[in-house]
C-alpha cells in the first residue's frame, strides 16, 4: 500500500486521432450526442464532453502523425448497456460484441477511423487494491 501523495488527481482529456474531420464530428457530436466543448481554427480537431472527461478528436495527418486507433477501449459509463446500445444502433453505430465481466456489463464499438470504445456499466461494487 503507498504512503505517498498522488501527483495525479486527475485525467483531463485523452486524445483520439482520426483521419477525416466532418465525419468524426459528426460521429462525436450527433451519433453519441456529446456536447462540443471547443473547435480548433489551426488544425482540424475538437473537444467533446463526456462527463469528467474530455475527448479530444484530432486530424493524425494534420499534425504530422500516422493514424493508429486505440485498440483497447475507451470505456463510456452508461446507466443501461441494452438501451444505450440500441439507441446507438439506431443512430447507425454497428457493435463488435457485448459481454457481462461479472462486474461489469459491456458493449464494444468502434468510431469511423476504428477507435475502440466500450459501453460500460459498473454494477458490483469495486475491491480495495492492496
Amino acid at each position: 500500500m503507498t504512503t505517498t501523495t498522488p501527483i495525479v488527481t486527475g485525467v483531463d482529456f485523452v486524445c483520439i486521432p482520426i483521419s477525416d474531420y466532418a465525419a468524426s464530428k459528426a460521429f462525436y457530436g450527433d451519433v453519441l450526442g456529446l456536447p462540443c466543448s471547443t473547435e480548433y481554427g489551426k488544425v482540424p480537431g475538437a473537444e467533446f464532453e463526456a462527463g469528467g472527461l474530455t475527448l479530444q478528436i484530432i486530424d493524425a495527418a494534420a499534425i504530422g502523425r500516422e493514424l493508429t486507433p486505440h485498440a483497447f477501449p475507451i470505456a463510456l459509463r452508461v446507466d443501461d448497456v441494452d438501451a444505450s446500445r440500441a439507441e446507438l444502433e439506431s443512430r447507425g453505430v454497428e457493435f463488435i460484441t457485448q459481454f457481462d465481466s461479472g462486474v461489469c456489463h459491456n458493449a464494444i464499438f468502434r468510431d469511423p477511423d476504428a477507435n475502440t470504445f466500450l459501453l460500460h456499466h459498473r454494477y458490483a461494487p469495486r475491491d480495495a487494491c492492496g
